[in-house]
């Protein structure tokens, strides 16, 4: 008997250490946030936490800096994500066909994302240097005045999603392009015979098609775009004046220079629950498409 359930259950003994450790790992950090978000603690080994109940987070939504972090945060998002999913499914579509140079076209335009982002961040706020930088060259030899970038409030977010669209729209469109590369060809045929246009046949084949490929792209660049700090932290710091602040920075900033860590933690319990929110209405628009 003792044999039998064991050869049953080989499969999952065998994962069972790794499937411990991971959930471990993930869970122990999760729990221990959320128990120190009801506690006021400035990490000090004289003065233990004090527990505060729900303090942390209606401070937190009445604090004028965390709610334009929230407003930065999801200003950021959106249009870095609208920006490279538009850019990241043309040119997905432009290397699925045919043409000369293809391969060392595709190779240089993955470079991007090869670089780690504090090194293009730093790389980047070389280029928007108000003096000296390239961006402003660029401009004056075609009229424009000198611009201030990351140095201006207004163009500040504006300036960082430049740098997100440019390093990361890359990886957008390697899975679009992965998933083009499985659509049939069957439709198209039938496509051709019925004398449809190029814009039609991506309309009403191309795009229903491969829906599902760009939930999953929309998916992890959300994640991703959503948590962005090493751009952020490494040109700006949160700067001017907090206007490119987003969540994270704001929450490096109380954990690391005014030690609160129950209010940090409260700020990263309600972020978790603004990325799990996404994410599952992502997975559930996913599911939709597949049952359609």
């Amino acid at each position: 008997m003792r044999y039998n359930w064991t050869d049953r259950n080989l499969k999952w003994m065998y994962i069972l250490p790794a499937l411990v450790f991971v959930l471990v790992m993930m869970l122990f950090p999760i729990a221990y946030t959320v128990w120190i978000s009801f506690y006021e603690w400035s990490m000090s080994a004289i003065t233990p936490p004090a527990f505060v109940g729900l303090a942390n987070y209606m401070d937190l939504f009445k604090d004028e800096r965390f709610l334009d972090s929230v407003f930065n945060t999801f200003y950021f998002t959106i249009v870095a994500l609208i920006a490279e999913m538009v850019l990241g499914l043309a040119i997905a579509v432009l290397f699925n066909r045919s043409f000369r140079g293809k391969n060392i076209a595709k190779t240089l335009f993955l470079l991007p994302m090869v670089a780690t982002p504090v090194a293009m961040g730093l790389v980047w706020m070389l280029i928007y240097e108000p003096t000296i930088g390239a961006a402003n060259t660029i401009l004056k030899t075609i009229g424009i005045e000198p611009q201030l970038f990351l140095a201006s409030m207004t163009q500040v977010i504006p300036s960082l999603i430049v740098v997100d669209v440019w390093q990361w729209t890359p990886m957008v469109a390697l899975i679009l392009m992965a998933g083009l590369s499985t659509l049939p060809v069957d439709p198209y045929e039938s496509a051709d015979v019925d004398g449809a246009t190029a814009w039609q046949k991506f309309v009403h084949i191309t795009l229903p098609l491969l829906k599902p490929t760009i939930i999953i792209a929309l998916m992890l660049r959300l994640i991703d775009v959503l948590k962005t700090f090493d751009i952020i932290y490494a040109t700006t710091q949160g700067g001017p004046n907090f206007k490119s602040e987003t969540l994270n920075i704001y929450g490096y900033v109380l954990g690391f220079q005014y030690f609160k860590m129950g209010s940090t933690s409260a700020l990263l319990v309600i972020f978790f629950l603004i990325v799990m929110a996404f994410t599952l209405l992502l997975i559930w628009m996913k599911k939709r498409l597949e049952a359609a």
